[in-house]
This record gives C-alpha cells, sequence and structure tokens, in this order.
C-alpha cells in the first residue's frame, strides 16, 4: 500500500474484550460505515441499530442524551447545538399552520421571537398572558383550541414562578401539549410533574465551565421519535466534541448547583436589607410572594438573585461598572458570578402594559452566582451597592 494511500487507512486498534476506557471516546467523526450494502440498506430501513451519519445521531452524543432523559425522569432526548436550537427546534417539529400556541410575557425573548415572529410567519397564531394568570390561562384553553402551552418557572430574569401542576392540569383537559424550558430549576427538579417536553440550554449549568454550548429536548419515546426526522433535517447538530465537554460537566453538576444555590440564597437575604434596593426577585426567601409555591415545587431556589436597584438606569449603571467579581455579560449557571442589567435584558417587543407585568424596570440587575468565596461576593457587591447610593 502506498503511503499516501495509508494515512488515509491506517491501521485500527482494537481493544481486547476485557480492556475498556474508564471515559468513553469521543466519536469525533461524520461518517459511520458498514459491511456491506445490504447492512446499510438495512440501517436506512430501520431493521437494525447502528450510526451512519452525525447529523442524525453519533455514539458520543447519544450518551448525553440517554444520561440527560434520566436525569430529567424522561424517556429519551435529543440534543442540538444550543439551547436556542432546543427550543426552535421543538416548535418547528410541533407546530404546523393554523395552530395556536399559548406563551407568557415573562418568556425568555428569544422563545417569544421565536413564537411571535418565526411561527407566525408560518401562519401559527399565539396568545400571550402572564405567567399568574392562571384564570387567563384556563380560560384561553377552554375557549380556543391551542396546539401546545410553552413556559418556563423560574422565569427570566425576575423568577416568578409556574405553577406547573395547575398549567399541566389545564392542558392535558384541553389537549393541548406542555413545552417548558427547565434550565433555570436544572435537570433534578420538576421531573415529577405532567409536562410534555423539557428543553435546556445546555450552555449553562450542565456544562458549567461557559466554554462550550448545547441545548436538549427532553419527552417520552413516542414524542422524539416524532422530532428525530424533522431534527435531522433541520440540523441544529450538537458536535461530539461538545456533547463530550458538556457530560464531563455533568460530573459536577449537583456539587456545583448545590452550592451556588446556597450562596444565592445568602446573598439574597443581604440585599434584601440593603437600602439601596427596591425589590428583590428571589422565591427562596419568605416575603416572595411565590415562596410557598416555590417551596412546594422545587427542591433548589436556583443560583439566580434578580433585584431592582433604587436610582433605576443611573444607579445600575454605577453598580454594574463598580463590580470587580461579576463578569458584566449574558448567560448564567457558570462558575464564574455575571451581571447583567435590564438595558441588556430589555422586552421591546412588548406594550407598556405588558412591559409592567414584566416587572422589568430601569433599574433591574440579574445576578448568576458562581462558586466564589460568598464573603469575596459580598463585598464586591457592597462596593458596588455604595455606588449605586451614589
Amino acid at each position: 500500500m502506498k503511503k499516501s494511500t495509508r494515512v488515509n487507512h491506517p491501521p485500527p486498534v482494537e481493544l481486547p474484550p476485557d480492556n475498556r476506557p474508564l471515559v468513553a471516546p469521543i466519536y469525533q467523526t461524520v461518517k459511520f460505515e458498514f459491511d456491506t450494502l445490504e447492512e446499510t440498506e438495512r440501517y436506512l430501513r430501520g431493521e437494525r441499530p447502528g450510526f451512519y451519519y452525525t447529523r442524525g445521531s453519533n455514539p458520543t452524543t447519544r450518551q448525553l442524551e440517554q444520561l440527560l432523559a434520566e436525569l430529567q425522569g424522561r424517556d429519551d432526548c435529543l440534543v442540538t447545538a444550543s439551547g436556542v436550537a432546543a427550543i426552535s427546534h421543538a416548535l418547528l417539529a410541533l407546530t404546523k399552520k393554523g395552530d395556536h400556541v399559548l406563551c407568557f410575557i415573562e418568556t425568555y425573548n428569544p422563545s417569544r421571537y421565536l413564537i411571535r415572529r418565526l411561527l407566525g410567519r408560518f401562519g401559527v397564531a399565539h396568545t400571550l398572558l402572564s405567567i399568574e394568570d392562571l384564570p387567563g390561562i384556563e380560560r384561553t384553553l377552554t375557549s380556543q383550541p391551542t396546539r401546545l402551552v410553552y413556559f418556563e418557572s423560574p422565569t427570566n430574569p425576575v423568577t416568578r414562578i409556574a405553577d406547573i401542576a395547575a398549567i399541566t392540569r389545564f392542558a392535558r383537559a384541553s389537549g393541548a401539549l406542555t413545552v417548558m424550558d427547565n434550565t433555570f430549576a436544572g435537570f433534578h427538579q420538576h421531573g415529577g410533574y405532567d409536562v410534555d417536553v423539557f428543553v435546556h440550554s445546555l450552555t449553562k449549568y450542565a456544562s458549567g465551565a461557559g466554554d462550550v454550548m448545547g441545548g436538549a429536548v427532553i419527552a417520552r419515546a413516542e414524542l422524539i421519535r416524532a422530532m428525530r426526522t424533522d431534527f435531522g433535517v433541520l440540523g441544529g447538530t450538537l458536535d461530539p466534541h461538545a456533547a463530550f465537554l458538556i457530560q464531563r460537566g455533568l460530573k459536577t453538576y449537583f456539587v456545583r448547583y448545590k452550592a451556588q444555590a446556597a450562596s444565592a440564597a445568602r446573598i439574597a437575604a443581604h440585599l434584601a436589607a440593603h437600602p439601596a434596593v427596591a425589590r428583590l426577585h428571589y422565591p427562596g426567601l419568605p416575603a416572595h410572594p411565590q415562596h410557598g409555591l416555590a417551596a412546594q415545587q422545587m427542591q433548589d431556589f436556583g443560583t439566580i438573585v434578580t433585584f431592582d436597584l433604587k436610582g433605576g438606569a443611573a444607579a445600575a449603571r454605577r453598580f454594574a461598572d463598580t463590580l470587580q467579581l461579576f463578569a458584566l455579560t449574558s448567560s448564567l449557571g457558570s462558575t464564574e458570578s455575571l451581571i447583567v442589567t435590564a438595558q441588556i435584558m430589555a422586552a421591546r417587543d412588548l406594550t407598556p402594559e405588558q412591559q409592567r407585568i414584566s416587572a422589568l424596570t430601569p433599574g433591574t440587575i440579574r445576578l448568576s452566582i458562581g462558586l466564589e468565596d460568598q464573603e469575596d461576593l459580598i463585598e464586591d457587591l457592597d462596593r458596588g451597592l455604595a455606588a449605586a447610593l451614589g
């Protein structure tokens, strides 16, 4: 064999049957082959297991899918290249022209955009309510045929709590599917509720390091089966190396989440007593109007602490510019603490009344609490709060 041929057909290395790696290898390949054309055809007809093209599936991404499905308490999972890819793939796969979607003012901005603009262009109508408007939710579902209800809990950024039992009950009675963005709560929460489809951004807590992007759609087997063909054609495939990094991050997920949530609780209590803070949005404190519902539904109250500063946008700007340990950037759930201001989170597609309902003010600050020492973070926040007071 000539050398130019050999470099494209290197000799394989096969492990003995009783010798295996502790960490599964990364299948960093686009293509898989079978020994014969007949076996390839059998695979394409669904008559045998295997892999053929990574856009459809890959052993590394498949291992991650199986793990995530088990963590969330569902049958199966599809992973995607980002959290928004998971949301858009699920919405596109589950809706068609003439359908109606119920979603909420407090929903993550890109999700609202996808429903309003993208699905709207394809003839899917929507209704926008507050996640706290249970009578309105029930009334909409009983009066208008609805394909799916899309919601999140806690909401982004003001951490309102959805009554998951009530929403899923209303949806089930009307024949609507429920799709829940469970990113803020994490994989260890809400799995016991009658939610049809969970979507997650794996960029956040699953990875933890803030250096890889991914998303997941998690549901019962028949729903994933129905969506899988559309997913392969839409093409938002997660790279095998990214899947490996996310699975590595998941090994410390529970330790990280518990520590970050504990720090968030302490920081929230500290902020609640500070004279620069006009209002605190954190469901873990008894003073929060939905604390009882949050305690009923959640094991942890999350790592997000949102609050409103007295002094509005000017105070928020002084506060953000003074901090040294909180990175002024998007995203959440990483080991570093992060800050986002209202100027970045502004929901420009909402009407003035909807903006009022959203509770986002010019002085709203969202913190994502990381793994730094609590005392260091509080000292940094106090420095920023002093600047906010002027």
